[in-house]
């Protein structure tokens, strides 16, 4: 069941130093010329384009909701409530964002988590049309026994709780699916169009394979065709070289952020940009190989694990599986302003998914009812932090 619950406010970890962090300026040179999705959908705002400061702070400032089953996804209306994706039950939750009031919206039925096998399978990412408010679509990327699949939704308020979901669509079905490495974030981008990224199924050959949809980074139209300028020809394939994306984020610039699980030596936060290849599995980490795109920023794979990120005041916060921690990483422009640090440090168990609310405000969900953490009082649950 989902306990809403409000907690009394408690400050977050100091700034450590933080692992030994590589970071390159720009992306290295390959043939296809970067580009940022055009801002047309969404203006940013004038604060959130002022780089980020070089130290920081965070602080719980509540408990937003607890008793969660493995919230994955998080979306935001623009009424203030909150939807909430559970990986292992396929249930999707609307939470007020004030009162923390829970209300069932429904189940996705074909959702299959393998959990019990110690998988990353299951309802995963949930985005929400860019004209929610009239047209009340919703999107989500969830698993199947036999793929990873995407599809709309029409979402009904007035309908009565658990049954608010109809007219179910997939548009998008085939995405490689296996215990690991399913992918699985969703989002729309400033152009408008719906951004989707997804694993290599632990098989890293999929990643340099342009005709096949796992370990790439996704851009369609809203019934699941590949977007105009797309970089390959009738492709869906945005960038390629990937294993395991589960966060993406826009800058105020429009520039797309990614993080990125690697394997032995290296996770990574790239700077997202038309047609660039990763390099996985022939490049992990900086420096590997020639033609692969660098990461700004990479991590000792045991200090990290990253999952979802959130931009706010000109900053990337990546929520931390393994390492247990919010990463702060202050940018101008394409560049680091300072060296990544470290907060909550296994304070809260494994955190997941991280939303940005404004430039000071971050919802961020622990992931300790996801089979490789033994959960705590009131897990899983969402925080709400106010941060520097």
């Amino acid at each position: 069941m989902v306990v809403a619950s409000a907690m009394i406010s408690a400050c977050g970890s100091n700034a450590g130093t933080g692992p030994e962090v590589t970071a390159s300026s720009t992306p290295a040179p390959v043939s296809t010329t970067p580009t940022a999705a055009t801002p047309t959908a969404t203006a940013p705002s004038a604060s959130a384009s002022t780089p980020g400061a070089a130290t920081g702070s965070v602080t719980v400032s509540r408990t937003l909701a607890q008793g969660l089953n493995v919230p994955w996804g998080l979306a935001r209306t623009g009424s203030g409530d909150l939807f909430v994706t559970s990986r292992d039950t396929g249930r999707i939750t609307l939470i007020n964002l004030a009162s923390g009031r829970t209300t069932a919206v429904g189940t996705v039925a074909q959702a299959v988590s393998n959990a019990s096998s110690g998988g990353e399978a299951g309802l995963l990412g949930i985005a929400l049309s860019p004209k929610f408010a009239t047209d009340h679509q919703l999107f989500v990327y969830y698993s199947t026994a036999s793929d990873n699949r995407i599809s709309r939704f029409t979402y009904t308020p007035t309908a009565a709780a658990g049954s608010r979901l109809s007219g179910q669509k997939v548009i998008l079905s085939g995405i490689p699916q296996a215990v690991h490495h399913n992918g699985g974030q969703l989002a729309f981008g400033p152009d408008g169009m719906l951004y989707a990224s997804t694993g290599d199924a632990s098989e890293s050959s999929r990643a340099q394979d342009r005709s096949d949809l796992g370990g790439k980074i996704l851009r369609m139209t809203t019934d699941g065709k590949p977007a105009a300028g797309n970089p390959f020809s009738g492709s869906l394939v945005w960038t390629l070289g990937h294993r395991n994306v589960q966060g993406l984020a826009w800058d105020a610039g429009g520039r797309m952020w990614a993080s990125e699980f690697g394997d032995k030596t290296a996770d990574e936060l790239n700077l997202i940009a038309k047609g660039r290849n990763y390099g996985w599995p022939d490049s992990e980490g900086r420096g590997s190989t020639s033609g692969a795109t660098d990461p700004v920023a990479q991590w000792g794979t045991e200090e990290d694990s990253p999952s979802g990120i959130a931009i706010a005041g000109g900053t990337v916060w990546m929520a931390a599986l393994k390492g247990e921690r919010l990463w702060r990483i202050p940018l101008n422009g394409q560049r680091l302003v300072a060296r990544p640090a470290d907060f909550l440090t296994e304070k809260y168990g494994r955190l997941r998914s991280v939303m940005a609310l404004g430039d000071h405000t971050l919802l961020v969900t622990t992931s300790n009812t996801d089979g490789r953490q033994t959960p705590g009082s009131g897990d899983d649950r969402i925080l709400m932090l106010t941060v520097r």
